[in-house]
């Protein structure tokens, strides 16, 4: 098994593996654990208890957060006419019905998002093998299957994201990058406990949030207190809208890197 560098090391040690962090301290925490010379992303893992097998368990949607998630989204639209205009006006990468759908067929999958208007759907429907698989299959409870394809352009493009639980009921969801201040990555981790809890399934039974875990893409994972999920933007310090927080922090970019290589 492959050994884990100095660097991380380092910074696992920081970490106390036995408590569960307010919100607002975890944040802060992960925002310390950056250990490229590249923006890391940070991420959110929730376990919850719902039992997927059952079709009112499933838990599926999309979400908007507050502070952008650092990346910029490309979007396709299925759809023709006056439609596929609002569409490219809205500022779609790539529009089209049959010439579309043959394009991915031929093996191009290189977007984030695909909407479609309802009349699409037979031909999107074609695409379900390589779309379902990827996420990527416009879905009407999701609002990426709409008439209103310029109003799901622009969503889309904004950061809209879809979130679902996967065949272990975990959510595995980006709430931004380490570049991000405090305050911001909290209000995106707030924002996204309160769409789970508002989303809860009502057949779901027992505990609801069972755990949650803040990490970077290289770094250690951090555990979040699951029963704090109100009023946690107030419970930041008033000087805490910076980079502050925890007790790690983040290393210039050159010191990263050669730590990194160790």
């Amino acid at each position: 098994m492959a050994r884990h560098g100095k660097r991380y090391r380092e910074l696992y040690s920081r970490i106390d593996r036995e408590r569960q962090y307010p919100p607002a301290e975890a944040v802060g925490l992960v925002r310390g654990m950056q250990s490229t010379n590249y923006t890391e992303t940070v991420e959110c893992h929730i376990r919850t208890g719902l039992n997927v097998r059952h079709a009112d368990e499933q838990l599926r949607g999309t979400i908007t957060l507050p502070h952008s998630a650092g990346r910029d989204v490309t979007v396709i639209a299925f759809a023709k006419g006056e439609k596929a205009r609002e569409a490219e006006a809205a500022g779609a990468d790539a529009v089209g019905d049959e010439d579309l759908a043959k394009r991915i067929q031929d093996g191009w999958t290189d977007f984030d998002v695909a909407v479609a208007t309802p009349d699409m759907m037979p031909v999107v429907g074609r695409l379900g093998r390589i779309l379902g698989p990827q996420g990527k299959m416009p879905n009407p409870k999701v609002g990426t299957v709409t008439d209103d394809v310029g109003r799901a352009v622009t969503e889309a493009k904004a950061g809209r994201t879809e979130y679902r639980t996967d065949r272990s009921a975990i959510v595995h969801m980006a709430i931004g990058k380490t570049d991000l201040d405090q305050r911001q990555l909290l209000e995106n981790y707030a924002a996204l406990i309160d769409e789970l809890v508002r989303a809860k399934p009502a057949a779901a039974k027992g505990r609801y949030l069972r755990t949650i875990t803040l990490a970077t893409t290289n770094g250690p994972g951090i555990r979040v207190d699951p029963t704090r999920t109100r009023d946690i933007v107030e419970e930041l310090p008033a000087d805490g809208d910076g980079a502050g927080g925890g007790d790690a922090t983040p290393q210039p970019a050159e010191e990263a890197a050669a730590t990194q290589a160790e």
